[in-house]
């Protein structure tokens, strides 16, 4: 076949057994293109859709024309959206079908970073619910963790743990992802140099570890829930092979109607009695990616929450309630704690499941990072400025254009003049982008160091 020096010779060939000669040269050929460019609007932060092509699965996902510097971009820092792969929304079109009652649902996604999906369930299933978002790996969680606090919903809780430490939450979750770390097919467009690192031996182990997660994911699912495994690979031993296995150890039932449109260009299967999509970046505006739905078969459930492990949250007096009340536009949805000096706000309805979460595993993040009292007032976290029910008169607010805004993103200085005496909002075309201080002809500006924009 015409080019196969540019992917690895065993990969090609594999494609060409799995596709066809006309299909898999189309397919090649697709991977060989320009990446498309896609982003994902925060409907608790945008009031309007933009005026682009939208990606059809998705209610917020619009295509962009070309891919532009969403570093100086101030709405990007500001959590009004988020950059996400195309194919990867279609999570939306899943979740539509399996959750369409409305009742809060605890989620968990387990190999979550960099936080596409998370921050996708954050917005679909509401603030009430409670996602649980997991990331093994320590530095990848940071990542995740500041994606979470940038979209400011308010309903996920951050963890950093192998996925074995949520099998004795045994019946706990409603509906459970498993994006799966995998051999990164579908990425060999948009990630040229994945394609020197892509193996046959590596696709083998990664199927193995899938197959573990699944399993270690099961008995944390409760009877009649609902288990999103997904890949981004073609490699059917990571995905159809995978989904039998499933269905060969554990007991799933029924197949779950997924609506599709034939002109999406989705590939619609079923793998012993479990639907499966996949999406080919030659006949899909998107990336490559792969998506099985299984539903736990009903039956008695019996949940099993750990035993704590110590004790995290504190009261706070009712003195403190009412200030930190104050900063959040509905208070009476909220449950306000501490843990050790610092004070985090809940919402009441999930704060149960987060005590439960938050005494057993390993937290990076979880509701909102209020703030820390100092005599009877609230010096405010970056997190609170994030959050999308922040009372905006809880503060002066001092309104940016564009470049002052960028400049305030640097960690550059804001003028005095601008300001009022004390802490200050800062927005920018509608949006909260964190607190800078006044104090007399000075200004401090409080944007986290860490998330500071480093371009001249």
């Amino acid at each position: 076949m015409d080019g196969e020096s540019f992917f690895p010779e065993a990969f090609a060939r594999r494609i060409e057994e799995q596709l066809g000669t006309r299909q898999a040269r189309l397919l090649l050929d697709a991977l060989d293109g320009d990446p498309v460019v896609s982003v994902r609007y925060n409907p608790y932060k945008t009031t309007s859709k933009p005026a682009l092509e939208p990606v059809p699965w998705s209610r917020y996902g619009f295509y962009l024309p070309e891919r532009p510097s969403f570093t100086l971009d101030p709405s990007l820092h500001g959590g009004a959206y988020y950059v996400q792969e195309a194919s990867s929304m279609f999570l939306e079109a899943v979740f539509g079908a399996i959750a369409g009652s409305g009742a809060p649902l605890r989620i968990l996604d387990l190999c979550a970073a960099p936080g596409g999906k998370t921050t996708l369930l954050s917005s679909l299933a509401g603030p009430e619910s409670l996602i649980v978002a997991n990331e093994p790996v320590r530095a990848r969680a940071a990542v995740l963790s500041d994606n979470v606090r940038r979209w400011g919903i308010g309903n996920v809780v951050v963890t950093s743990a192998d996925p074995a430490r949520f099998a004795p939450f045994g019946h706990y979750f409603d509906l459970i992802l498993v994006d799966a770390p995998c051999s990164g097919e579908g990425m060999f467009r948009k990630d040229r140099e994945s394609r020197q690192q892509w193996s046959e031996s590596g696709a083998e182990l990664c199927a193995a570890r899938q197959r573990r997660i699944l399993g270690e994911a099961w008995d944390a699912l409760r009877p009649g829930g609902t288990l999103i495994y997904s890949t981004c690979t073609f490699n059917p031993a990571e995905n159809e092979q995978n989904v039998r296995w499933l269905a060969s150890q554990y007991d799933c039932e029924g197949t779950i109607d997924v609506g599709t449109a034939p002109e999406w260009g989705i590939e619609r299967g079923e793998t012993d009695g479990i639907g499966t999509f996949r999406f080919y970046p030659h006949r899909t505006r998107g990336e490559g990616f792969f998506a099985a739905v299984a539903r736990k078969a009903d039956g008695r459930r019996r949940l099993r929450v750990p035993k704590p492990r110590k004790s995290v949250f504190s009261e706070l007096p009712k003195s403190s309630v009412r200030e930190v009340a104050r900063w959040v536009g509905q208070p009476e949805l909220m449950r306000f704690a501490t843990v050790d000096d610092t004070v985090y706000g809940y919402y009441g309805r999930a704060f149960a499941a987060v005590r439960e979460i938050t005494e057993n595993l390993p937290v990076v993040r979880s509701g909102i990072r209020m703030g820390q009292l100092f005599g009877g007032r609230l010096k405010p976290d970056h997190a609170l400025a994030m959050f999308h029910d922040l009372n905006p008169e809880a503060a002066p607010t001092a309104v940016l254009d564009r470049e002052q805004a960028l400049d305030y993103l640097r960690k550059r200085e804001t003028d005095p003049a601008l300001l009022s005496e004390g802490i200050n909002r800062i927005a920018c075309d509608g949006l909260t982008l964190g607190w800078i201080k006044r104090i007399g002809n000075r200004s401090n500006n409080l944007y986290p160091k860490e998330l500071r924009i480093a371009t001249l």
